[in-house]
């Protein structure tokens, strides 16, 4: 029993990094907190949603949601972020006010354009995944989508460090997150080290807005609603602007509120358990669970 409910959270914690993961890449490089990242989740979802009931094509649908999603990041920055922050002694609080209208208004787009009704993912069989259920002993299953969303989470966060780690975009990345006047001093391109964090941050939240499609067959306008607020919690818990910190944080968090949930009882608010973490570990830790950037 105890495993099975450890599973489910890694499960759930793995999707919440996943969509934390944008905001804790701007945040990193422009220092400001992006609500409207959870708007990527639900318009990827979205896109992913309508090319897969259009192509069948569950792969395909991923990538394309992640690439069209992404772009859509670029441009929000262009068009919005960056002509707000090019502003002279602009006010912190007013890129964040921007994100959070941001996001109100892709929520109502996706209702005005999609309907406000429910639409279900039918990628829950074995035949359309492409494999079956795992069963650990008499009691503990993994069903096939929670294999899905582990396997893909792995894939993309290794792919994400390969990129910051490994290649000269991801270095550029670091270097402007670290001081961005010193990076553009030595001649670093710090216009596409932004870009990545757009693409990667949009392009994940656009995977985990499909996974949880998948994962509770449905998506509606309002499902950015929760993500949003907990990927506050998240990227705040995890050490803000750290990429590791933020994939700790979330698996956190998902085990947190998956065993008090059920060992503690439903008194306390699923959705609420997230910041309850939150304000325990910043009074014992104030620099969050990570406070030395690993990535």
């Amino acid at each position: 029993m105890l495993l099975q409910q450890i599973i489910n959270g890694i499960i759930i914690g793995s999707v919440y990094a996943l969509t934390a993961m944008g905001a804790t890449l701007i945040y990193g490089i422009m220092r400001i907190l992006d609500i409207a990242n959870a708007g990527a989740y639900v318009v990827g979802a979205y896109i992913g949603y309508y090319i897969y009931i259009t192509t069948g094509n569950l792969p395909l649908a991923f990538l394309l949601s992640m690439g069209l999603t992404g772009t859509i990041g670029v441009l929000v920055h262009k068009c919005l972020y960056g002509p707000i922050l090019a502003k002279p002694h602009i006010l912190p609080i007013i890129p964040l006010i921007t994100s959070v209208g941001l996001f109100t208004l892709t929520g109502d787009l996706v209702r005005l354009i999609c309907g406000a009704g429910t639409k279900a993912y039918s990628a829950k069989s074995n035949a359309e995944l492409g494999f079956g259920a795992v069963h650990l002993g008499n009691n503990i299953v993994i069903a096939p989508e929670w294999i899905l969303i582990l396997v893909l989470t792995a894939v993309l966060f290794l792919i994400l460090w390969f990129i910051l780690n490994k290649t000269t975009l991801g270095l550029a990345w670091k270097a402007t997150a670290e001081d961005p006047e010193i990076a553009r001093a030595v001649g670093i391109n710090t216009n596409s080290a932004t870009a990545l964090s757009y693409i990667i941050g949009y392009g994940f939240a656009a995977a985990a807005g499909i996974m949880v499609g998948i994962l509770y067959n449905s998506i509606t306008p309002a499902l950015g609603e929760t993500p949003s607020y907990k990927m506050l919690a998240i990227i705040v818990l995890g050490g803000l602007g750290n990429p590791v910190g933020t994939v700790i944080a979330g698996l956190f968090v998902g085990l947190s509120e998956t065993l008090i949930s059920v060992y503690i009882g439903s008194f306390i608010p699923k959705d609420s358990i997230a910041f309850i973490v939150l304000v325990l570990i910043l009074l014992i830790k104030p620099s969050g669970l990570v406070s030395k950037k690993l990535s």
